[in-house]
């Protein structure tokens, strides 16, 4: 049984948090008259401040995840979020996923699940465990959360492609094996799409992203495509 997953994540919503990254900005030391530090401090600074909070969103003892995406095998991936009460709701998006998980490893209870992702070892299942701590949220005891990249228990399709050294995109790899890549969206535009109030938006992108990491892992492995059945006057032809 396989659970391909991902997730979105968005900066700190803890005003303090950008607080204390200010206080850690400061000029270039190449800069030493008052009158151009001033000007940095006005022109330059509050953007420098705003790249590096927004870098949080990699960070799980500081970012939130507002999307989980996850599908079951061959089944329609599901997209786990609360919508515009995102944020005070993390905890129960959280909680849907490991029912989510615990629901399906019941249905095989001898069937040891492999959780397929792209840098899902690194970020996604890491991510997931770190806001579970901070949060108090007991995960599934199925998620291999101390996996290595060569365990069975999961598969990151960045790892075994690109080796523990090096990286490489999901559009990138997808595109490489002749898969369709990304659409309109891509992950450094999430926060500005769920500040903008279009996470329904985010929801189908992580979706699409659940999707085509399963079609790169089926290239990967070398499993055949799903077989569509179609059907003619209720006969499968």
């Amino acid at each position: 049984m396989n659970f391909v997953i991902d997730i979105e994540t968005c900066p700190s919503q803890d005003p303090s948090v950008k607080a204390a990254i200010a206080a850690t900005i400061a000029p270039p030391g190449n800069i030493s008259k008052a009158e151009t530090i001033d000007l940095w401090n006005k022109e330059k600074k509050p953007g420098a401040v705003e790249d590096a909070w927004r870098r949080t969103s990699f960070d799980g003892s500081r970012g939130h995840i507002c999307v989980i995406g996850v599908a079951v095998d061959d089944a329609d991936p599901v997209a786990l979020c609360a919508g515009a009460h995102w944020y005070e709701n993390e905890a129960y998006v959280l909680t849907q996923l490991f029912e989510f998980i615990d629901a399906e490893c019941a249905k095989h209870p001898n069937v040891r699940p492999t959780f397929i992702g792209h840098n899902v070892i690194d970020f996604d299942l890491r991510f997931i465990f770190q806001r579970a701590v901070i949060l108090g949220v007991t995960p599934s005891r199925h998620i291999p959360f101390a996996a290595r990249p060569w365990d069975d228990a999961v598969y990151d399709t960045m790892t075994r492609w690109s080796g523990t050294k090096d990286r490489i995109k999901l559009d990138h790899l997808a595109k490489a094996l002749g898969l369709s890549g990304k659409g309109d969206i891509d992950g450094s535009m999430v926060w500005d799409y769920v500040n903008s109030g279009r996470i329904d938006e985010v929801a189908q992108y992580c979706c699409d992203d659940v999707s085509m990491t399963r079609d790169v892992h089926r290239r990967m492995t070398f499993l055949p495509a799903p077989v569509i059945i179609f059907e003619c006057d209720g006969l499968p032809f």
